[in-house]
């Protein structure tokens, strides 16, 4: 698997990798969240997540 930010395909209960990279970004925060701990998502806004925290800031609106 290649370093740096990977794209991803957000689905229902998975993801698909369309590039290949250790991490991707939270939409909220900006943190890199490694893959292999990716647990938060957006199917409809195709959108990563650190936390189920800032999954719900981002539900209402209120992202950094």
């Amino acid at each position: 698997m290649g370093g740096g930010e990977a794209e991803l395909r957000y689905l229902d209960g998975d993801f698909e990798i369309l590039k290949p990279g250790t991490h991707v970004l939270c939409a909220v925060t900006g943190q890199a969240i490694a893959l292999e701990d990716l647990r938060y998502w957006s199917v409809a806004r195709q959108e990563a997540y650190v936390n189920a925290e800032a999954s719900l800031q981002a539900e209402d609106g209120k992202g950094a």
